[in-house]
């Protein structure tokens, strides 16, 4: 028995498939008969959809794509009857297309284009309430998104400078009815603001309460000294 190396071997045409498979096919192509070639052809491709029993879910595409690779494994060169259209050599050589981009250029990177869908949206807008709404929202995404990329904080100014920019001047908002209640921060600082405020108020009226009952002690005092 003589051995086989490698580099004595034909190459291989399809290597998901091995060597086993090549050989097949080129004892396909010696049959002479082309019945018994087409139930061979159609035997060794049940075999080869084996091979990746996986995409067996997609039948119809995945057998489809196995037959043309039986087809580039003879190098075209198998008279054998196909469920299929039979491929050209030529689809060998064709390159993909080349996917196309957007060409509209994102102006603030940091920011991403779904804020400018956003400002778009935000412009149509006919309700005042409705708009400021969204120009806060956008304010604060703006803002956590600026944080994502950047080291250093951005102040609201800037923030609004940036919507003023995107918005081509069409959205804008008091800037320190803004950083007076935190409108652009996180919703967390806005209701620490407003728990603070009430907790304020609170101990606003237990004082004055309280000196309401220290005042009317005293009154009582006087009046049991006389």
């Amino acid at each position: 028995m003589s051995l086989e190396y490698n580099t004595e071997r034909t190459q291989l045409t399809l290597r998901e498939y091995g060597r086993n498979v090549q050989n097949l096919v080129a004892h396909i192509k010696t049959v002479d008969d082309k019945e018994k070639r087409n139930k061979l052809a159609a035997t060794l491709v049940e075999l080869m959809k084996m091979i990746n029993p996986e995409f067996s879910k997609d039948a119809q595409e995945y057998t489809q794509k196995v037959w043309d690779d039986l087809f580039i494994i003879s190098k075209f060169d198998l008279d054998v009857e196909s469920p299929f259209p039979i491929p050209e050599a030529t689809i060998l050589d064709r390159k993909p297309d080349r996917m196309t981009y957007q060409s509209n250029e994102i102006r603030y990177r940091h920011y991403g284009r779904n804020i400018e869908i956003l400002i778009n949206d935000a412009i149509a807008m006919e309700d005042p309430a409705e708009k400021e709404g969204a120009i806060i929202a956008i304010g604060k995404l703006m803002k956590s998104f600026y944080q994502t990329w950047n080291k250093d904080n951005i102040e609201d100014e800037q923030v609004l400078k940036n919507i003023k920019q995107l918005s081509k001047d069409q959205l804008t908002i008091d800037i320190e009815k803004v950083k007076t209640y935190g409108l652009f921060d996180s919703e967390k600082r806005y209701s620490d603001n407003n728990n603070n405020n009430r907790h304020q108020n609170r101990n606003r009226n237990n004082n004055n309460k309280g000196g309401k009952r220290n005042h009317s002690n005293n009154n009582k005092r006087r009046r049991n000294n006389n």
